[in-house]
C-alpha cells in the first residue's frame, strides 16, 4: 500500500481522514511505533509489530480502531487488541490467485533451473543448458488448503502433478481432486513441498532438521507463507548434504536475507522479498478495503 499511496490520498480525504504514511523499507520497530500512535486516531497495520507493548502505548493516546492489511496475523496481538477495547480486522481471502501465480513460479523454477540460467546469462555471459525436471506426473505435498492454498492446487493440478494436502482443517473442495494427509505422512514421495500456510504455534518451525530423514531425495522447496514455518537450519543441513535439490522461498525466518547467510551459496534457489501478494491490482483492491474498514471503525 505505501508503494502506491498517492493512488489512496483522495479517498482518504473523502471520508474525512487525514493521512500519515511514514517512509520504511519493511516494517517499523517496536520503539518507533511506541513513539508515533498515540498520536493517531486509526492504524492500517502491515507487517510491523503490532504487540501488546505497542497497542498498550496506542490506546493510551488517540488510537481507537486498527485493521491488518491483507491476511497475516501473526504480528499482531489479537488478544491485546480486544483487552484495550480497539475494534479490529484484517482482510482474509484476499490474494489467494496472486500467491498462488508465485508460488507455481517458484515451481516451474526449480523444476527448470530458469532462473540459474537467467543468472548466468546476465552475469558471465554463460549459456549453460542444466536438464531440469518434468512436472507431469511428479508430486506435491502442499502445506495449508486455505484461499492460497486451494488457488495453488488448483494450478499444480493443471500441470498434472499429483498433490497431496496437508491442513488440519481440510474440507473438499469441488474440482480440486488433491489427497488429504497428516503431516508429515507420504513426505517421502514428494518431489516437491510447497507452504503456504500460516504462523501459528502448530506451524512454527512443521519442517525442520528431524524431517531430513523422511523426505524424498531431491526434493524441491518452496515457501510463499510464513518464514518460520520453516528452520532454515534444515535446509542449510539438506542443501549440504544433497538431501534437497534446491529452495524458493518468498519469506524467511529474518527479513532482509541477511548477506552472509548459506542459502545465498547455492546457485539454484530462488530468492523473494515478500512480495508474494504485491501486484498493482491486488494492492488498490486490498487497500481501498481496509480504508473502507477502518472508516468503518472510527465512525460507528
Amino acid at each position: 500500500m505505501l508503494g502506491m499511496i498517492d493512488e489512496f490520498r483522495d479517498e482518504f480525504s473523502q471520508r474525512g481522514m487525514e493521512l500519515f504514511a511514514p517512509t520504511v523499507r519493511q516494517t517499523m520497530s517496536e520503539e518507533e511505533l511506541i513513539e508515533l500512535l498515540p498520536n493517531y486516531d486509526g492504524w492500517i497495520i502491515g507487517d510491523d509489530p503490532a504487540s501488546s507493548r505497542v497497542l498498550e502505548a496506542g490506546a493510551a493516546g488517540n488510537l481507537r480502531a486498527l485493521v491488518k492489511w491483507g491476511i497475516g496475523t501473526d504480528n499482531v496481538d489479537f488478544d491485546a487488541a480486544q483487552r484495550l477495547g480497539l475494534p479490529i480486522s484484517n482482510t482474509p481471502g484476499v490474494f489467494g490467485k496472486e500467491v498462488a501465480d508465485l508460488a507455481m513460479n517458484y515451481v516451474s523454477g526449480l523444476a527448470r533451473q530458469s532462473f540459474r540460467i537467467d543468472r548466468e546469462i546476465r552475469q558471465d555471459n554463460g549459456w549453460p543448458k542444466p536438464a531440469g525436471i518434468s512436472l507431469a506426473g511428479k508430486t506435491a505435498s502442499l502445506v495449508g488448503f486455505g484461499d492460497i492454498g486451494r488457488n495453488t492446487a488448483k494450478r499444480l493440478l493443471a500441470a498434472d502433478m499429483n498433490v497431496q494436502v496437508y491442513d488440519p482443517s481440510y474440507a473438499p473442495f469441488e474440482g480440486l481432486n488433491v489427497q488429504p494427509l497428516s503431516w508429515p505422512e507420504g513426505l517421502d514421495k514428494a518431489d516437491f513441498i510447497i507452504f503456504t500456510a500460516p504462523l501459528n504455534a502448530n506451524t512454527r518451525h512443521m519442517f525442520n532438521p528431524d524431517l531430513l530423514p523422511v523426505v524424498k531425495l531431491g526434493v524441491r522447496i518452496v515457501n510463499v507463507g510464513r518464514g518460520p514455518l520453516i528452520d532454515e537450519t534444515a535446509l542449510i543441513e539438506g542443501l549440504a548434504d544433497g538431501t534437497i535439490h534446491s529452495v524458493a522461498c518468498d519469506v524467511f525466518e529474518n527479513e532482509p536475507l541477511p548477506f552472509d547467510s548459506p542459502l545465498r551459496a547455492y546457485p539454484d534457489n530462488i530468492f523473494g522479498s515478500h512480495n508474494g501478494s504485491n501486484t498493482a491490482d491486488a494492492v488498490s483492491r486490498v487497500s481501498h478495503r481496509a480504508i473502507e474498514l477502518i472508516d468503518g471503525f472510527l465512525n460507528q
